[in-house]
């Protein structure tokens, strides 16, 4: 891999016009491609095979009506008095323009609905007030009835010889037995009526009003272009006086991956190079790399949107993980030709040689986050696996990227790239470092250990969900009609559930108002149920839906346990026909609960993805350093950080801690994905600064310098250009904590923290403690193992000793120092 990669170097610096024009060529192409062929993305996340999944399946099959996804358009006055006819007027028509777009079954006029139920409880009240009108009538006709009797049998005369008697009789009788069935009736109405009393369109005070979009498609294969139209034609729309905001169900947008907090990131990262690089070119290098690298990555991924169904939250991590390991990855390359450049090397055969040593260690670290990423697809979550997919593809640009466009533009550098005050023939550096003290050491494994577990602790009450409007930012739409909503109907009206009631068998037509008030009274008994509402029934009155109204909003604790509570219930029916055989199944579908069965699915897989991550570091690590201790201190050491940067996110973005200092609007349950995520992505971050750190020492050791001496010795070489990466990702990732994103903040601010940790605690402290406090147990190896064992060259130390300018390398290997230590 070393000799070819030095071969590929050196052919990019002799042909580097070429290079960089094929590049930018390839860029365009992406554009091209993604103008041409690019579709459009989702907001919403489903897997196939849940249980909201099926129960959304079968509510299109028998209730096709109420099965499309809906959303809320909350309407306010501005003046805040009541809505005048003319807003109402203008409302009305405003929908009624909507409902003619393409992808809209119908638009609720939330005026006339809020009309219609009122005159629903008007026509219950009269006919409560002629039903009693009826029983009195009856009852004076009974009475008039009873006085000619008696008169007859006063007389003498018999009942039997006075024939009008009976029939009148007979007449009374037949109409309390009509008003009593109309009554039955009117009290069911009545019933229902008070059960979804809580449910109304237009506010107590009249100034806001909640009007519905129905879709034809359910909420997860809604294009983003059908929410837009709708958007689009109500701000449009002549409303005077009234402002319209837009529910997360319509106006999540995929605008926003780049945003301010994005470019300060990069900013940042920019000036970390000047510093460290101290001129302008050379820090520039990194940064050009890098954007080229992800508008490949991300342009090439987004062509294919419109055949593969893509989250509007994967070009933001295409962009996050390209910005920040492009930056990475070339500077590892540059960092080592500036430094051979100072030794002596000519500039033509210092890119090469740094390209086969610096660059192998960048192939091998980009492999083992390409890894990791794809290993998202195992999950079998289609969704998370495109993620992971995108991901890999801007990580895989970006290594071909280091290895070739950064040579390439070196060789136009010269030697310019050494910025100011770079000079060459840089006198030898004799390393003077002594081994850390003993107490020193113990405090090194001890105190970090300690802190990454105290930070931890909040990850054992971590509750796992999607963002819901509450969770976006103040100044979006979506935030305004949550908030708005909630404080007008109640923070249950952000969420409805919808649930199904199927009957073993279908009841009769004359029972079908009964038993839709059987079911939605032991649906109401549950607790935090605000109010029920028949919402549909099947042709033959088998499969009854309902709307629900939570107490609370679709991501909080109570609402999760009102889905799981529903789906308990056995509701009895008595309507049933005699002999009818089974019971009633309870299904709940809606955003609530497709989000719990995202969230309840992701748990399951994430220990088995989390023990592939560790068995893969493990494997490939002890390949790597050739011993068993390393690997396993790897690994330990990125779960204290993945953990601790889990404790982390949990603490700030469900417990609500530093809210105001990281942009958490309303504090809620943790994206249900993240934590996938930031093991694949961690993982494979953890293992660069591993060998970055540890490679350095395992050199030292085996060139003949005592073990501890020798950790100091890597700790010091590896230390400057870990610390630069770190930062570097750490202010690209942290830049996405203020996306417009509500799912990239919980990603960008936990790879930060993760970064943080691992970089600065675990590999700068922890390692290098551990290793001293081990000594030469450290390195090793049973002999049986290191026979069998692939030796892989991940520095190209063979190739740095074939050639002049080679540093440390040139020395010989101490006998005593072979890969499996004695």
């Amino acid at each position: 891999m070393a000799h070819l990669l030095h071969r590929l170097g050196t052919s990019a610096a002799r042909l580097r016009w070429r290079v960089v024009v094929a590049w930018f060529a390839v860029l365009a192409l992406g554009v091209g491609a993604f103008l041409a062929f690019g579709g459009t993305l989702v907001s919403t996340f489903s897997i196939p095979g849940t249980e909201t999944d099926r129960v959304a399946a079968q509510l299109a099959e028998e209730v096709p009506g109420a099965s499309g996804a809906t959303g809320t358009v909350v309407l306010r006055t501005e003046d805040g008095q009541p809505f005048t006819a003319e807003q109402e007027a203008a409302v009305a028509t405003a929908l009624d323009d909507v409902a003619g777009l393409d992808g809209v079954a119908s638009t609720v006029d939330p005026f006339a609905t809020q009309d219609q139920i009122e005159q629903q409880r008007q026509q219950l009240a009269d006919g409560a007030d002629q039903l009693e009108a009826g029983r009195a009538e009856l009852e004076s006709g009974q009475e008039q009835l009873d006085a000619a009797a008696a008169q007859l049998q006063a007389a003498g005369v018999p009942l039997s010889a006075a024939p009008d008697l009976e029939a009148q009789q007979s007449q009374l009788d037949a109409g309390r037995a009509e008003l009593e069935a109309q009554a039955q009736q009117l009290e069911l109405g009545q019933e229902l009526a008070d059960l979804s009393s809580g449910i109304r369109t237009v506010s107590q005070d009249g100034t806001t009003a909640l009007a519905v979009v129905q879709f034809t498609q359910d909420q997860f294969s809604l294009p983003e272009a059908v929410r837009t139209g709708v958007v689009d034609r109500l701000e449009q729309a002549d409303l005077p006086g009234v402002q319209v905001d837009f529910s997360s169900e319509i106006a999540n947008s995929t605008d926003g991956i780049l945003g301010p907090g994005e470019v300060i990131g990069v900013v940042v990262a920019g000036v970390v190079l000047l510093v460290m690089l101290r001129g302008l070119l050379p820090a520039a290098l990194p940064i050009v790399t890098s954007l080229t690298g992800v508008g490949i990555g991300v342009t090439a991924s987004l062509a294919f949107s419109d055949v593969v169904q893509m989250a509007s939250v994967t070009p933001a991590l295409g962009v996050m993980l390209g910005l920040a390991v492009g930056i990475d990855y070339s500077l590892f390359i540059i960092n080592r030709h500036r430094r051979q450049l100072r030794d002596g090397v000519g500039v033509r055969e210092s890119i090469g040689l740094a390209n086969g040593t610096a660059g192998s260690a960048v192939v091998f670290a980009g492999s083992t986050v390409l890894l990791a990423l794809l290993g998202l697809n195992v999950t079998g979550i289609g969704f998370l696996g495109t993620m992971g997919t995108v991901g890999a593809v801007c990580v895989l640009v970006a290594v071909l990227m280091a290895v070739t466009f950064t040579p390439a533009v070196l060789g136009l550098l010269g030697d310019r790239v050494l910025g100011r005050g770079g000079h060459r023939h840089q006198a030898a550096h004799v390393d003077t470092a002594r081994p850390m003290s003993t107490t020193k050491a113990v405090l090194g494994v001890v105190l970090p250990v300690v802190a990454l577990l105290v930070v931890a602790v909040p990850a054992l009450s971590i509750r796992l969900g999607l963002p819901s409007g509450a969770q976006e930012a103040e100044d979006t739409t979506a935030y305004q009609a949550y908030t708005a909503a909630a404080e007008a109907f109640g923070p249950g009206q952000n969420g409805p559930l919808v649930v199904t009631a199927d009957l073993p068998e279908p009841v009769a037509e004359d029972e079908e108002l009964a038993t839709q008030v059987e079911v939605a009274q032991q649906v109401a008994a549950l607790d935090d149920v605000v109010a029920v509402a028949p919402a549909g029934v099947s042709a033959d009155r088998s499969f009854f839906a309902f709307q629900v109204v939570p107490q609370d909003g679709p991501s909080s604790a109570s609402t999760e346990q009102l889905v799981q509570d529903l789906r308990a219930l056995q509701p009895t029916v008595d309507t049933l026909p005699a002999g009818a055989d089974g019971e009633v199944q309870v299904g709940v579908a809606g955003a609530a609960s497709g989000n719990i069965d995202i969230s309840d699915r992701l748990a399951e897989v994430l220990p088995l993805y989390l023990a592939l991550v560790i068995g893969l570091s493990l494997v490939i690590l002890v390949v790597v350093f050739r011993s068993l201790l390393v690997p396993v201190l790897a690994t330990a050491g990125f779960a204290l950080s993945l953990f601790a940067a889990l404790g982390a996110v949990t603490a700030v973005y469900q417990w609500g801690w530093l809210a105001d200092v990281f942009g958490v609007t309303t504090p809620g349950p943790v994206l249900n994905f993240a934590p996938l995520l930031l093991v694949g992505i961690l993982f494979g971050l953890a293992m660069d600064y591993q060998l970055f750190v540890v490679s350095g020492m395992r050199e030292a050791y085996v060139h003949g310098e005592p073990a501890r001496r020798a950790v100091m010795v890597g700790l010091r070489s590896g230390r400057p250009v870990v610390v630069a990466a770190a930062i570097i990702m750490v202010s690209v990732f942290g830049g996405f904590v203020f996306s417009h994103l509500a799912a990239v903040k919980p990603i960008g601010f936990g790879l930060a923290t993760g970064v943080l940790f691992d970089a600065f605690v675990v590999r700068l402290v922890l390692v290098p403690a551990v290793m001293h406090l081990v000594g030469r147990g450290a390195w090793w190896l049973p002999r049986w193992l290191d026979r069998v064992l692939p030796h892989v060259d991940v520095e190209g130390s063979a190739l740095e000793r074939e050639h002049p300018g080679g540093g440390a390398a040139q020395r010989e290997p101490r006998e005593a120092a072979a890969p499996a230590a004695r």
